[in-house]
Formats: C-alpha cells, structure tokens, sequence
C-alpha cells in the first residue's frame, strides 16, 4: 500500500533539520522505502524464477543504484551512460539489461564489448547485430505488443504508433531476419507504458510473448517491463502488485510447461521502486495575492521537477513548516521564467515567507530529468537510511555552469 501520509520526519530524520543542513531545494529520499518496495515484488512474484531490472532512468544516483543492488534487483539501462554508472554501483555485466532506441550502432558494440544483455528493437538492427557478432553475442528483442496503456499518452509505449520495439504484426519479419542474421535470441521484452492499474493489462502483454515464443527456441528468459502504477493522492488507485503477481506468475508457469522448460521471468519497476520514497524540500520566497490567485513563489520549479509541468502529473504538497494552521487556497509556482506550476489551487496549511514545503513522490523522473534551465543549478540530493542522512550528491555552483564552456576572445 502506498503511504499518502505528510511526514515530518523519516527514519527519525526530521525533515526540517536535514533542510537547515543542506539547504533547499533538496531532493531526500527514504532508503527503507526502496528496499520495501523492492521486497514487495519479490514476495508477488516468490513462485516464478524472477529477476528484478531496475529502470535506472527514473533516478540514476550512483548511491541510490548501490541500494537497489544491496536489495537483490539489477538494472535496466537505456543508455551506454546508464550502463557505465550501473557498473560504477558495482552491477556485474550479467546484471544489466540495455534497452536502446535508436541509438548508433557504435553504441551497440559498446554495450556488447562491456558484455550486457542488448535488446534489439528493429529489424535492421538485428541485421547489423548479426553482421557484427553472428552467433557469438546472444540479444534480446524488444516487441511491441499493440497495447494502448499507461497514464498519459506521452508515456504509453506500447501502442501501434509508437517508435518503441517491433511491430508484433511483423512477426514473420522478425523470424526471417533472425534466420538470416545467425543471431541467437535467449530473451523477449514487452514494455507496454507506465501508471498501469490493471492486471490484465500485463497479462495482454505477456500473452503476446508466451504467443510469439513458441518460434524462438533458445530463451532464457520473459522480460514483462514495467510501469506499475503508484498512488499520488488520497482515493488514487494503484495497482495491486499481489494480484498481478498471482496472475502473471500463473499464466507464466502454464507458458513455460508448454515451452518445454523453466525460463526466468523479468520485470523493469522504476516509478514503482522509488517514486513514493522521494521528497523535493523547497523554500517559500514570497506569498503574492491577487484578485483572483494566492501564489506561493518557492525557490525551485520546473528546472527541478518537470513532471507537472511536462505530463500534468499531480504532487502531494504539504507545509512542513506550519502543518496544523488553518488552510487556505493556494497555487504554488515555480521561479522560473515559463509558466512554472508545481500546484494549482490547492488547499494548504496558511503558507508565509519563508516556509519549507514538501513536493511527495519525488523520487521518479524528478532530479533525473532536472535541467539547468534559466541558467539554475540543479539542487543537492540526500539518502536517509538506517536513521542516518547521507550527502549523495553536492548542490551544483555557478562554476558548475560554466566548466564546459569555452570563452573566446571577441
């Protein structure tokens, strides 16, 4: 179950404390939560061989990767970039799925020449793949099943028109390139979106692979993806993780008495692992009242958490600092020049100057997809475990900004 509480502190940290301690904004997050998460799929999946492949661009921190190795889970990367920091966090190369898209092939023999699984999600990439490597390097194929799904269409992969995998109808094409191509598939992967509730939604996409293996007899393993949904605010529904483990596990272990043995079967949580442990701490700079809006102008925006503004995703917001005062409506903004909106027209504990604020569910596509936007440094990040806050990473300075840059005489 998720925890729609509004803490002031976790793991005995006060979260006032760690903000003096490190200024603001700040990304923090609970350690525990991470592990509990991941926990909580392997006890839904404890009847099948799983492995857990954490997606690592929903928060890449190099500490936050050593975490989710020390919970038993490795990675899935999407990038060469991604693949070096896992292997940074100690994952050994069989840990690491890479799942380009449409990278250069030079990428490709990177990946390769660092031993990890690569996923193949084109037919001419598959030729490529076999040119190069032949028989000698196995691979995975990505599908795309065909399946509308997922919260907001910017983050639903899976359907028809998608640039994500190969078309499920070019089946044949797939078999003849493979055929051709001497390349040796030990692996399937269907990834269908992201804030998916339902459990046959899944089973839709599982079903597909259990279909299509039949004509692949060298597997090792069924990748399922990801894109289990979390609940952002009171009465949000979320998926239930025993129900679909139940199922999935089910109709995995029927497929693979008909395939003729045991595979493993994989699963790629990233929101669902760390979203819920990650709180954005910001400060309040000014209350500005008009007419019709009572804006709270806080030192952070867009440049730090995009989400809102990018997908039109909605964030718990408390005030830590005055947390039983009587309520008031509130739009809270960010300093950014653009319409910068973190929180529209919510009901909020009397807000002043000064006041540190909590953004909840932070964890997931927040610090990953912050930006320097407006010339801003992007904020410090902070790990609580076992009762301890840990600096994992520095706030950036100006000369941050500018290291890279080359100033030329005019």
């Amino acid at each position: 179950m998720s925890d729609l509480s509004r803490p002031t502190s976790i793991q005995g940290v006060f979260l006032e404390k760690i903000a003096q301690d490190f200024g603001t904004p700040l990304y923090v997050y609970d350690g525990q939560k991470i592990l509990d998460q991941i926990h909580a799929l392997q006890k839904a999946f404890s009847g099948v061989p799983l492995k857990i492949k954490y997606a690592t661009k929903a928060l890449s921190n190099v500490s936050i990767l050593k975490l989710i190795k020390k919970g038993g889970a490795g990675i899935d990367a999407v990038s060469i970039e991604e693949v070096r920091l896992g292997m940074l966090a100690g994952f050994s190369a069989k840990e690491i799925m890479y799942t380009p898209s449409g990278v250069s092939f030079e990428e490709i023999r990177e990946a390769v020449e660092l031993g990890v699984m690569v996923n193949l999600d084109s037919i001419p990439l598959i030729y490529q793949y076999g040119e190069a490597f032949g028989d000698k390097v196995p691979a995975c194929i990505r599908i795309n099943p065909h399946i509308m799904a997922g919260g907001n269409l910017k983050i639903s992969v899976g359907h028809k028109t998608s640039k994500f995998g190969i078309s499920i109808e070019q089946l044949d094409e797939i078999l003849t390139a493979v055929k051709k191509s001497g390349v040796k598939i030990v692996g399937l992967h269907v990834h269908t979106g992201s804030d998916i509730l339902d459990a046959e939604v899944f089973l839709k996409g599982a079903n597909v692979l259990f279909d299509a293996a039949k004509n692949f007899p060298d597997l090792q393993f069924i990748d399922c993806g990801g894109g289990f949904k979390v609940a952002y605010k009171e009465g949000d529904p979320e998926t239930d993780i025993a129900e679909v483990g139940e199922k999935v596990s089910s109709a995995f272990q029927e497929f693979c008495k008909n395939y003729g043995r045991q595979l493993e079967l994989w699963l790629e949580p990233g929101k669902f692992l760390v979203s819920e442990s990650g709180y954005l701490i910001v400060q309040t700079n000014v209350v500005k009242e008009t007419p019709s809006v009572t804006f709270v102008g806080v030192d952070s925006g867009l440049n730090h958490l995009l989400r809102p503004m990018l997908y039109d995703a909605y964030h718990d917001v408390y005030n830590l600092s005055n947390p039983d005062a009587e309520e008031g409506r509130y739009s809270v903004v960010g300093y950014i020049c653009e319409t910068d909106t973190i929180a529209a027209n919510r009901s909020l504990s009397k807000i002043k100057s000064g006041d540190l604020l909590v953004i909840k569910n932070a964890g997931a596509y927040g610090f990953s997809m912050a930006s320097n936007y407006n010339s801003r440094v992007r904020p410090a990040e902070v790990l609580i475990l076992d009762g301890k806050a840990y600096l994992i990473r520095e706030r950036e300075k100006f000369e941050d900004l500018i290291k890279n840059q080359i100033i030329i005489d005019l």
